[in-house]
């Protein structure tokens, strides 16, 4: 078990309800890491986050409203699903006012429930591999396009907050190529289930 997994205890604490996310996403994004997110029951625990603010270019609502990122557009607290070069699934939590078009990027999840449908959906038995990345969580709990628009504190979705404040480490986010000197990427400190090591 990693260093500050948040994992031993085996009861969920407090569902998280939508006026959580009606806050800064830089606010957001770190409280995140050690929340517990379920899908239909199958998920776990948050270890890696990227912020995406609307006032900075690589956010996809920088240029405005679209018909792929109108539900960032909206209040907070609803799930935003986009496709990434076409390939992959990527989920994201949408943050503060309505209008203001910010999202925090769900990077990775520590497995701790049904890891079983996990391996079947991803093929592979690796536990530190079924959702070490944006597209491996998607496919893993069952997350598409159909996601997309749903509130976050109903079914299928529920996030249940921590047991205790876990160690958050930053950096730079991951692939971009706008923005890049923004260390809005936030981890649980010494997990194996990130998708890249925090630099030291």
């Amino acid at each position: 078990m990693p260093p500050n997994s948040v994992r031993s205890s085996p009861k969920l604490g407090k569902q998280l309800k939508r006026a959580f996310f009606d806050r800064r996403v830089l606010e957001v994004a770190p409280d995140l890491i050690g929340v517990t997110l379920l899908v239909d029951g199958v998920g776990g625990i948050i270890v890696e986050v990227e912020a995406y603010h609307h006032t900075e270019p690589a956010a996809h609502s920088y240029n405005g409203m679209t018909p792929r990122n109108a539900v960032m557009f909206g209040p907070a607290g609803f799930v935003y699903v986009y496709r990434s070069y076409g390939i992959h699934w990527c989920v994201n939590f949408v943050c503060e006012k309505a209008g203001s078009a910010s999202a925090v990027l769900i990077r990775a999840l520590e497995p701790t429930h049904g890891i079983a449908a996990m391996r079947r959906r991803r093929g592979l038995h690796d536990e530190r591999s079924l959702c070490s990345g944006p597209g491996k969580l998607t496919e893993a709990l069952g997350i598409t396009h159909t996601h997309n628009g749903l509130p976050l504190d109903k079914p299928p979705m529920a996030l249940y907050a921590p047991a205790a404040r876990p160690d958050v480490v930053t950096g730079l986010r991951i692939g971009l190529t706008k923005a890049v000197d923004l260390p809005w990427r936030y981890g649980l400190k010494g997990s194996k289930f990130v998708s890249k090591p925090f630099a030291d």
